[in-house]
């Protein structure tokens, strides 16, 4: 078994960079083929990474290499105890070199982006103020509400106006604690990058300190600490191609160190009595219980595939990709996408539309159970976003209503997809022309709503006729 080692990358050429008809990275479950509800059968077109992206077949043949060595870590005298450990402190290393990790940053594998950011704000000193923007995922807008005073700001319009919001709101505040602001990479619904680096450089410039959500842009863009000058960053494996319930926070230690641990149990403590504990340092302090060593390695191969293959080449590809996704719904006239900056905004492989006279459930629905093409409807985890991105549109209800939405918000959704490195050029085809022809010519089946979900009808009549 050979242990984990990060091999640095040569830097790209010009032209390899400006190359994207690079073929797409394997995936496991490529080749899968779904039923389609009018018959027969279609390969799949996973279009919905923002949400989870395929396992690399990489990682998933470096994974199924080390299982027969699997053993405990940190605490087993075995051979494979042994190895384990030494593959998981490896795994760690791997990932701080992917992050651009300071010689002082620390990196813990958590369970993903929201167990991070809530072991984040489980840390956060006493009379912490959290500064925010609407546009965040939950992930990122709600563990600070238990501990912290949090400061939501306004969705902006454009990076300046981004940086102006925060540079005024640190401005303002009479806050004697410690300040920090938390920002996403890239919008989990439009995709749209953020000036991360600017933000970072008024968060300091004012005596606070920013995490980074980065469970977007991480499998899409280099993320460095050290480059975009930022204290934490957060993200999850099952997004960066490794989906084995493990995800990452690194960055600075000293918050992590002076705090109690995040969950007590084996592992974070040292020494404990009938009456007192000691608690461990480092990374330990809050990796409490069996450390997921399959999750941290699965990361880590990940983290090497994909500075092997190139991340701008990756991007470039996926650049050109977006841009043939983009001209084709240009081209159907009911479809609006969503922008918080505008169409021409850099973003990763994500987009959100809504279709004029279509209900986005429905719409999803007949996508998949049609054509075979698996994309997300709803507010994405962004409540606050989507409802301001649609400007509070509430349309009827539909068949494919949600029934439990407050009033006026039945229809209130959008559908997204979203795709990376394992993406054929066919599907992002195929969805063009699969959209184009529900538009055109409607579903072909009935749907209705099941458990909050829109799902084909079971009618023995069969399909609607058109």
């Amino acid at each position: 078994m050979t242990a984990v080692a990060f091999a640095p990358v040569s830097p790209l050429s010009s032209d390899a960079i400006a190359a994207s008809a690079c073929p797409p990275l394997p995936v496991v479950g490529r080749d899968v083929r779904v039923p389609l509800v009018t018959g027969g059968q279609a390969e799949y077109a996973a279009l919905d990474y923002a949400a989870s992206a395929p396992c690399l077949q990489r990682v998933w043949d470096d994974v199924s290499a080390y299982l027969p060595y699997y053993g405990s870590v940190h605490r087993g005298a075995g051979y494979l105890s042994q190895l384990s450990t030494d593959l998981y402190e490896r795994s760690r290393a791997t990932v701080a070199e992917y992050v651009g990790a300071r010689a002082d940053d620390v990196v813990l594998f958590t369970r993903g982006t929201t167990d991070s950011l809530n072991l984040l704000a489980s840390v956060l000193p006493s009379g912490t103020r959290v500064f925010v923007f609407e546009t965040e995922h939950h992930a990122a807008l709600l563990p600070w509400r238990r501990t912290a005073d949090v400061t939501h700001l306004d969705a902006p319009s454009s990076h300046a106006e981004a940086v102006a919001t925060l540079d005024a709101a640190l401005a303002a505040d009479e806050c004697d604690g410690p300040r920090l602001v938390c920002v996403t990479g890239a919008s989990n619904v439009t995709g749209e990058l953020f000036p991360v680096r600017e933000l970072a450089e008024v968060a300091h410039r004012h005596g606070a300190r920013i995490v980074l959500d980065a469970a977007q842009l991480a499998p899409h863009h280099p993320v460095s600490l050290a480059g975009l000058g930022v204290d934490w960053v957060a993200f999850s494996g099952h997004k960066l191609y490794a989906p084995f319930g493990a995800g990452v926070l690194a960055g600075r230690g000293d918050w992590l160190a002076d705090a109690e641990p995040y969950l007590a149990g084996g592992g974070a403590s040292r020494s404990v009595t009938a009456d007192a504990v000691e608690w461990n340092s480092g990374p330990a302090r809050h990796e409490a219980g069996s450390p997921n060593v399959i999750g941290a390695y699965a990361i880590a191969s990940a983290c090497r595939a994909l500075a092997e293959a190139g991340l701008d080449t990756l991007a470039a590809r996926e650049e050109a990709l977006l841009a043939r996704l983009r001209a084709g719904l240009a081209e159907i006239p009911e479809v609006r996408t969503l922008d918080l900056f505008g169409p021409d905004s850099a973003r990763v492989s994500v987009l959100s539309f809504v279709v004029e006279g279509w209900n986005s459930s429905r719409f999803a629905a007949a996508l998949s159970a049609e054509y075979g093409i698996g994309v997300r409807d709803g507010l994405f985890c962004a409540h606050p976003l989507v409802r301001r991105l649609l400007g509070g549109r509430a349309d009827a209800p539909t068949e494919c209503g949600a029934p439990d939405a407050p009033s006026g918000e039945q229809n209130l959704n959008a559908i997204r997809v979203s795709f990376g490195a394992g993406t054929p050029d066919e599907h992002v085809d195929r969805f063009v022309d699969a959209a184009r022809e529900l538009v055109r010519r409607g579903a072909k089946w009935t749907y209705r709503t099941d458990g909050g979900r829109c799902v084909p009808e079971s009618d023995p009549r069969g399909p609607a006729v058109i």
